[in-house]
């Protein structure tokens, strides 16, 4: 497995050294990291952090854009032109540092393209908007994956890309090789979509680039540990990122606010591994011979032989 963690939850620990973090990450046996556009970066050359991540045996998986203040009323789909341009701009400059320092994917979370009241925003306009700074970005990246995370609400009151439906309509606009989504768990939950739903249509179509894993009750960005609010979903999302043999990195998206970064850490490895551990004991095939029967017994049958076999 491929696996990085949120280095926000060890920068305030480690009073902002990187060399520590990164050191950190070596002894849990992470093996990328994942840094947020610009403001990991500020201080440091791409060329920096790559020699720090090699020293620690870390590699760069990509870099998140976020943005702040500036594009509290939208980022790609801004009304104002120049505003917009601005956020075309960062994810370009994004896409070049993230090259530079090594990395493969450039993941856009567009938090404030959306709305809070009705006849707020042009619909149209603002799709017509992102999807043209999309297809901008990925010819201006084409080595580089792009991938699009989606998130219902939070911090608008409706997101514009909410959901693996609109998300999808996106990407057949789009029309490039080099966009894809990211999968965050929470998020999904938030929409009450079923994460293994969305792994299963964009893992077929080769469009899965990401994997944010975390758990939470579905009200809100809970980013509780993995497996903790809902195991038997996060195992059938396992077992449809492994059905469509995705290699890509695994970030846990957990926030410990009050918990130890480090010890949550350890705890999100340990049940991620014995979550694909007992996938190993039942087996792919069988579990895929369950679904075939598309009987609701049968699958309540299939939870209990993934709780005897973990033991």
């Amino acid at each position: 497995m491929k696996l990085a963690t949120r280095i926000n939850s060890f920068l305030p620990v480690y009073e902002n050294d990187f060399k520590k973090v990164f050191e950190q990450f070596k002894q849990l046996g992470l093996g990328y990291v994942d840094l947020n556009y610009p403001e990991h970066i500020e201080k440091f050359e791409a060329s920096e952090i790559k020699t720090m991540m090699e020293a620690h045996d870390l590699q760069l998986n990509g870099v998140a854009l976020r943005f702040r203040r500036e594009f509290i009323n939208g980022e790609l789909g801004n009304a104002d032109a120049k505003i917009s341009a601005h956020a075309l701009e960062l994810c370009k400059n994004a896409a070049d540092y993230c090259r530079n320092a090594g990395g493969k994917v450039v993941t856009i979370w567009l938090g404030f393209d959306g709305f809070d009241y009705s006849f707020q925003i042009n619909y149209q306009k603002v799709w017509n908007q992102i999807r043209d700074a999309f297809i901008e970005i990925a010819d201006y990246a084409p080595d580089l994956k792009i991938s699009i995370e989606y998130k219902p609400f939070q911090p608008r009151a409706y997101a514009f890309i909410d959901s693996m439906g609109l998300a999808g309509m996106m990407l057949n606009e789009i029309n490039r090789e080099n966009v894809g989504v990211t999968l965050d768990y929470c998020h999904m939950l938030m929409k009450h979509e079923n994460p293994a739903f969305a792994a299963e249509i964009f893992g077929s179509r080769d469009k899965l680039f990401g994997i944010h894993l975390n758990d939470g009750y579905g009200l809100n960005d809970d980013g509780l540990m993995i497996g903790s609010a809902t195991p038997f979903k996060t195992l059938e999302f396992l077992y449809y990122i492994r059905k469509h043999q995705y290699d890509g990195v695994i970030y846990f998206d957990t926030f410990p606010v009050i918990e130890n970064a480090t010890k949550e850490c350890e705890q999100n490895i340990r049940m991620i591994t014995q979550l694909n551990k007992i996938i190993d004991q039942v087996g792919l095939n069988h579990i895929q011979t369950i679904i075939d029967k598309n009987d609701a017994i049968e699958a309540n049958q299939l939870m209990l032989a993934f709780l005897t076999s973990s033991n």
